[in-house]
């Protein structure tokens, strides 16, 4: 009796999830490799324009589900398909998309190009100790070798970059908010900033004490009182702290008065031109919702500066 062999096909890339957070890409590509096999996929390289910054990752599972971007969406799939080859193979290899590729019928549209590193993930212990520093709110570093094929923790550097031959992604904490005051501008903030994914610690009235611990360097402060009374207390720790960004509700008159209070209490020039204010992005505003935007913007805009 004879049995003819169903030829072996490689699964069909399936996007898993529209995600681009590093902490959920990491956690899948660990729980893919406890499923069986799973790939690390990094941009290494951009030639010209690209949609996405150096490190960006996608986690490709064995079974063709994938998550993350290395642009906007146009290599996807194709990457996730180079990811399932070089499961199979068991080999890591880079990809070259868009400008100087082999692939001719993938054209990017901002008419550059980007090689891409995939890895095939042997064990997941690199990737364990950026989600621990993330979970402690800690920058961290992961170094990948292509000689070695390999992942490894090092000291995260200013950005994603070629360090001799091992290429560099760094991964911060994302973005705190710590926001105080009892008004309709602060509820609008949360609600905005919780959809933008950021942690949002709202401050019960006259809740000061332990806010020092919670502003680390990637936390913006947001002021949203009426009465300089109000703030002035939270204002003054802000200003002790290493968070990135300070903004205070108000107009340029009210600000010369909070500008005064803080030199009479000895807060040197430095110190107090680290205040935004009037607090937002674009001019005055007349509703929450545009006020809201405008802070969110504002503070979008200082983690760029601050950690470009």
């Amino acid at each position: 009796m004879h049995h003819t062999l169903a030829p072996i096909t490689a699964p069909i890339p399936v996007r898993a999830s529209s995600t681009d957070d590093p902490v959920e890409l990491l956690r899948f590509a660990i729980d893919a490799h406890g499923l069986g096999a799973a790939a690390l996929a990094t941009l290494v390289d951009i030639r010209g324009g690209a949609a996405r910054a150096l490190g960006a990752h996608m986690a490709v599972a064995a079974d063709g589900r994938f998550c993350g971007y290395v642009s906007g969406g146009c290599v996807e799939a194709a990457v996730a398909s180079e990811a399932l080859l070089a499961m199979a193979q068991g080999r890591d290899r880079t990809v070259k998309f868009g400008d100087g590729s082999p692939f001719f019928d993938i054209v990017l549209p901002c008419g550059g190009g980007i090689s891409v590193a995939i890895h095939v993930l042997k064990d997941v212990g690199a990737l364990r100790h950026v989600l621990d520093c993330l979970e402690r709110r800690q920058a961290a570093g992961l170094a990948y070798s292509p000689g070695q094929r390999a992942l490894k923790p090092v000291e995260p550097l200013p950005r994603a970059q070629w360090l001799e031959q091992d290429f560099v992604t760094v991964y911060r904490p994302r973005t705190r908010v710590v926001l105080s005051g009892q008004t309709i501008e602060a509820q609008a903030v949360a609600r905005l900033a919780e959809a933008s994914g950021y942690d949002v610690i709202a401050m019960a009235p006259g809740g000061v004490r332990p806010v020092a611990d919670i502003i680390d360097p990637f936390t913006a402060v947001v002021l949203l009182h009426h009465e300089l009374d109000a703030e002035a207390a939270i204002l003054e720790i802000a200003l002790r702290s290493p968070g990135f960004y300070i903004g205070a509700l108000g107009s340029t008159r009210t600000h010369r008065r909070r500008v005064e209070r803080l030199r009479a209490m000895a807060f040197r020039r430095d110190d107090i031109a680290r205040i935004k204010a009037p607090i937002g992005m674009f001019g005055p505003t007349r509703d929450a919702t545009s006020l809201a935007l405008s802070v969110l913007a504002d503070v979008a805009a200082a983690r760029l500066v601050a950690y470009a």
